[in-house]
C-alpha cells in the first residue's frame, strides 16, 4: 500500500495544481453551480472517456487523462458544495478554496486507504474501462438520489458516491501511468 499512497498523492498533486490554476483564471465561479450541474459535468467527462475507450476514430486529439482529472476536481467541488451550500456569487478566495479542497481530498484518501485494506487493492486487477463503468454507475446513482431530493432508504449518501468517483478516477490514472512505464 506504500506505493498506492505515493501514487495517489502524485495524481492528486497534478489535480490540485490544475485546480489552483483554474482558481487563478476563473476564481470560484463554480460556487454558483447546483449539485445536479456538477453531476452533469462529471457525467459528460465520464461519457467522453467511455467514448474514447469504445470508438475507433477520435476527432479531438486528447486522451482520457484530462477527463479523469476533471472528474476528480468536479467531484471535490461537489463535496465542497455539499458542505457550504450553493453561493449566489463566487465567494471563496483561492486560499480558502484550497483549504476546502485539501480537506475533502484528505477525507477521500483516508476512505481509499480503509477500503484498500479491506478489499486488498482489488482495483489493481481491474481494467480502466471497468473503473469508467463504475464511475458512470455512481453518477446514475447520484442522479437518482438528486431526483429523490437527497433521500435514500438504505443507500449511502451522495457524498460517498462522489468520494468513490474520485478514488476510481485516481485508480484509473495510476493504472494508465503504470502501463506507460
Amino acid at each position: 500500500m506504500k506505493d498506492t499512497s505515493k501514487q495517489y498523492d502524485a495524481v492528486i498533486t497534478v489535480c490540485r495544481e490544475l485546480f489552483i490554476n483554474k482558481m487563478k483564471d476563473y476564481g470560484s465561479a463554480w460556487r454558483i453551480l447546483r449539485l445536479p450541474s456538477l453531476t452533469d459535468q462529471i457525467f459528460i467527462k465520464a461519457q467522453r472517456i467511455r467514448g474514447l475507450q469504445e470508438n475507433e476514430v477520435q476527432k479531438i486529439a486528447e486522451d482520457e487523462k484530462p477527463e479523469f482529472i476533471g472528474i476528480i476536481n468536479y467531484s471535490v467541488m461537489a463535496l465542497i458544495q455539499l458542505d457550504l451550500g450553493i453561493a449566489a456569487q463566487p465567494d471563496l478566495n483561492p486560499e480558502s478554496a484550497l483549504e476546502h479542497y485539501d480537506r475533502k481530498i484528505a477525507e477521500t484518501r483516508a476512505l481509499m486507504q480503509d477500503k484498500n485494506h479491506d478489499y486488498g487493492e482489488a482495483w489493481r486487477d481491474m481494467r480502466v474501462s471497468s473503473l469508467t463503468d463504475l464511475i458512470l454507475q455512481k453518477l446514475l446513482r447520484v442522479k437518482q438520489i438528486e431526483d429523490n431530493k437527497g433521500k435514500t432508504l438504505v443507500s449511502e449518501g451522495i457524498d460517498a458516491n462522489y468520494q468513490d468517483m474520485i478514488n476510481y478516477a485516481v485508480f484509473a490514472l495510476i493504472l494508465m501511468e503504470e502501463k506507460e512505464i
